[in-house]
């Protein structure tokens, strides 16, 4: 391919090669999840191996194999030495599944069929409101799930795999008052709450989701021993009431504006004036900057009819829900917290 002779700042110089890449992304997402399906992180944590020694641990064709580990290698997840042994590489570290805060369940969940047929269907999505996953799969995401207990743990372990770094930063970055009761609306295992409730010894927790997640919760042990329970219920019906601060992680990004509504509304009744919600999601920056909010605010649009929103798009929907927007605080993941009292 001819490559661009005077190709623009920051692109690259050939240009037709570039498009092609980008358009055959697909090829990676299934290649690195042949790499969490094989495990070949976890083979690879004791050192280099060569792809007949993978191939023969996990049951695979040495020659395929090794070509999969090479197009990996171009992207910074493992690396070839001169003897032809694949090295494990920061990026894979977190493909491992005996690491603390491990991406493979993450990983596993969003190379799924389920995702990857909804993103197929991108082009006839953007022909119709409403998410293009109910039009595939005869019903919306979170009912088809209570039909495929397999998938729901997939899934559920999945966002708990991709909360766990989100956990971690916002806990380490609001301050959330000494004293007091934290509920987490639709916190699926707890995950934020349990960070939470471990920086704050004096805080109690309230853990309010639907049966599946929360039978999986992770807020046992000794350490946070009579300062939680669990709620189940419906988030469009009612909350538990008498809380400090609500939570809504990763909640409101899954539905559009009118379903939010009915979501912040329920919080409103449950709060007294002046309490503090705190709504944990991806905020879109202006401009054509890249925000993974921004592949995140697509992925919500074909799967669950969802959005990523602007500060000004929070501030709009949060006022109409009861709330005033005080603040928006930066984490060193990806979503930031947006912070509203109730009015």
């Amino acid at each position: 391919m001819a490559s661009s002779p005077t190709p623009p700042t920051g692109e690259p110089r050939d240009l037709a090669a570039h498009l092609m890449e980008q358009a055959m992304g697909h090829v990676f997402s299934a290649a690195l999840r042949t790499a969490a399906h094989h495990r070949l992180a976890d083979h690879l944590a004791a050192g280099p191996r060569t792809p007949e020694q993978l191939a023969a641990v996990t049951g695979t064709h040495a020659p395929h194999l090794h070509r999969v580990l090479r197009y990996l290698a171009t992207r910074g997840f493992f690396r070839e030495d001169t003897a032809g042994a694949y090295h494990l590489t920061p990026a894979a570290v977190p493909l491992r599944t005996d690491v603390p805060d491990s991406m493979h369940p993450a990983v596993m969940m969003a190379t799924d069929e389920l995702f990857l047929r909804t993103s197929a269907a991108l082009p006839e999505a953007v022909r119709h409101e409403g998410a293009s996953f109910e039009r595939l799969f005869g019903a919306p995401l979170f009912d088809h799930l209570t039909t495929d207990p397999a998938t729901r743990r997939v899934f559920d372990d999945g966002m708990s795999s991709v909360s766990a770094p989100v956990d971690a930063a916002v806990a380490d970055v609001y301050p959330f008052p000494a004293e007091g009761t934290v509920v987490d609306v639709g916190g699926g295992r707890g995950g934020l709450l349990r960070a939470a409730l471990r920086r704050h010894p004096q805080l109690t927790g309230v853990l309010f989701d639907q049966a599946p997640p929360l039978a999986h919760h992770l807020l046992e042990g000794d350490e946070l021993k009579g300062r939680w329970r669990t709620q189940e219920g419906d988030f469009f019906a009612s909350v538990p009431e008498g809380g400090d601060v609500y939570v809504l992680k990763h909640v409101l990004h899954d539905w559009p504006d009118d379903a939010c509504l009915r979501i912040l509304r329920s919080c409103r009744r449950a709060m007294a004036a002046g309490r503090r919600l705190l709504v944990i999601d991806a905020v879109l920056p202006p401009g054509n900057a890249p925000h993974f909010g921004k592949t995140l605010d697509v992925a919500m649009m074909a799967v669950v009819d969802g959005r990523e929103r602007t500060t000004e798009e929070f501030a709009t929907l949060l006022s109409a829900g009861g709330f005033r927007l005080t603040r928006v605080l930066p984490t060193p993941a990806f979503p930031s917290i947006v912070e509203a009292v109730a009015e």
